[in-house]
C-alpha cells in the first residue's frame, strides 16, 4: 500500500533560459520545489486532506525527498507566445469523501481562462462520482453555480502559471502543481 497524504499545497513557477531544461527546473525553482525528486500522479485529493499554504506544506519536506505531486507544465522558444499551466482542485462538502485535481495547459489563454477550465475539470469529474447533473453545454459560470446549489461540491480553486514566449527566443517554462505531504499525527 502506498501512503495516503494528509496535507496538498498549491504552487506555480516560471523560468526562462536558452536551454528548456534548464528553464523547466528554473520554473521549478521558482515555485519552490526544484530540490525534490517529483513524481507525476493524476488526479485524486485524499479523503480528509488538509488544503494547506505553500509555505506550511514545505516544512514537512526535505531536499532529495520523493514527492508526489499533480503537475501540469508547458514551454515555449516561440516569441510573444502565451503560454498557461494550471491546475484545478473540486472538494467535496464531506470531507471523508476523496476530491479532484485536473492538470490543463493551453497556448492563448490567459491566467484566468486556464484557471477557471482547470477548475471546471476537476469539478466536472468530481460531480460524476457525486451525482450532480451537469450540462456540459452550459458555461463555466452557470455550471460553478448549480455545484454550488447541490451542496456536495463546497470549494473549486485553482493555481495557474502563465508566460509570454521571450522576444529573443529563450525558452520559456510555467509550471502549476499540487504538492502531497504527510502532517505528523497531531499537527
Amino acid at each position: 500500500m502506498g501512503p495516503i497524504p494528509k496535507g496538498t499545497f498549491l504552487t506555480k513557477g516560471v523560468g526562462r533560459h536558452r536551454e528548456k531544461l534548464t528553464s523547466f527546473e528554473l520554473a521549478l525553482r521558482s515555485a519552490g520545489i526544484a530540490e525534490f525528486n517529483l513524481v507525476r500522479v493524476k488526479s485524486i485529493f485524499p479523503p480528509n486532506c488538509r488544503l494547506l499554504s505553500q509555505q506550511e506544506g514545505l516544512k514537512y519536506l526535505t531536499p532529495g525527498q520523493i514527492v508526489f505531486a499533480v503537475m501540469s507544465d508547458n514551454a515555449t522558444n516561440e516569441p510573444h507566445r502565451l503560454i498557461a499551466s494550471s491546475v484545478g482542485v473540486a472538494l467535496p462538502s464531506n470531507p471523508a469523501q476523496y476530491g479532484y485535481l485536473s492538470e490543463h495547459h493551453s497556448t492563448g489563454e490567459t491566467d484566468q481562462k486556464a484557471g477557471d477550465y482547470a477548475e471546471d475539470l476537476a469539478a466536472m469529474m468530481l460531480a460524476t462520482i457525486l451525482g450532480v447533473d451537469f450540462d456540459p453545454n452550459l458555461s463555466y459560470d452557470e455550471r460553478k453555480d448549480l455545484w454550488r446549489m447541490s451542496d456536495k461540491i463546497v470549494t473549486t480553486r485553482n493555481v495557474t502559471q502563465s508566460a509570454i514566449g521571450d522576444r529573443d527566443g529563450l525558452w520559456s517554462s510555467v509550471v502549476a502543481a499540487a504538492v502531497f505531504v504527510d502532517i505528523p499525527n497531531g499537527k
